[in-house]
């Protein structure tokens, strides 16, 4: 059996009208909150207060007072003055000129030469003489030159020596050492004959021999003959 409801009793009807209703409502409340007025509570009676009033202080008028300074006395006027004359003459410079009259004579004083001091220079060696002695017969660069005069030197002493002297002197067998120091001076002469060797008549025939060496061109330093000092060594073989 199919339940039936009464169409009256359906409330899905008057929503709309509800709706409406409260609608109504909410504008009549807001509108009445707009609209009502309101008033601020009194407190007593306070007076009228002026906000704008400005305050008046009372500021004390002062005076600056400068200090009185003492008055100095004007200086005591000069009973009389006295104008003086300067009657002092002045004398003038006067300027006389340098320059010499062609008639006047000029004294010169007398020029004294000084002699010039010729530079002393000493022995030097032959290894770093400039200009090195020259032994006749030799020839070339300096560098040639320099050699030459070495195998000369060293060719004399091997010609002049007496090799059998150190054999009868009863030395030991083996090489003797003996060294050789002379100089060539200025003229080309050897001078200043110096020997070491192991036994005095050795030493005898070293200087003799040296001795007899020929003169030879002097060796120059800076364009200037100088004294060359020479040393040599040799070594005997003695059997």
């Amino acid at each position: 059996m199919e339940i039936k409801k009464n169409p009256k009793s359906n409330l899905e009807n008057y929503s709309k009208i509800f709706m409406q209703i409260g609608l109504v409502l909410a504008l009549f409340i807001t509108y009445a909150a707009i609209e009502k007025k309101t008033y601020d509570k009194t407190i007593g009676d306070l007076g009228v207060v002026n906000m704008n009033a400005e305050l008046e202080e009372d500021i004390p008028i002062t005076e600056r007072i400068e200090p009185v300074k003492p008055k100095t006395p004007p200086p005591p006027t000069p009973e009389k003055i006295e104008i003086v004359e300067d009657e002092k003459e002045v004398e003038e410079t006067v300027i006389e000129s340098t320059e010499t009259d062609e008639t006047e004579a000029v004294e010169v004083e007398e020029i004294v030469e000084i002699a010039e001091v010729e530079e002393v220079v000493e022995d030097v060696s032959f290894m770093i003489i400039e200009d090195v002695p020259v032994f006749p017969g030799c020839k070339g660069s300096k560098q040639e030159l320099k050699d030459c005069f070495s195998k000369m030197v060293q060719k004399h002493f091997v010609r002049k020596f007496d090799a059998e002297l150190p054999n009868e002197l009863g030395l030991s067998s083996g090489k003797k050492r003996v060294s050789i120091m002379f100089k060539i001076d200025k003229s080309g002469n050897v001078v200043n004959v110096q020997a070491r060797a192991p036994h005095p008549k050795i030493k005898s025939e070293v200087l003799k021999v040296m001795k007899l060496l020929p003169k030879m061109k002097p060796g120059k330093q800076r364009g200037k003959p100088v004294g060359v000092k020479y040393s040599i060594p040799f070594t005997l073989l003695v059997e």
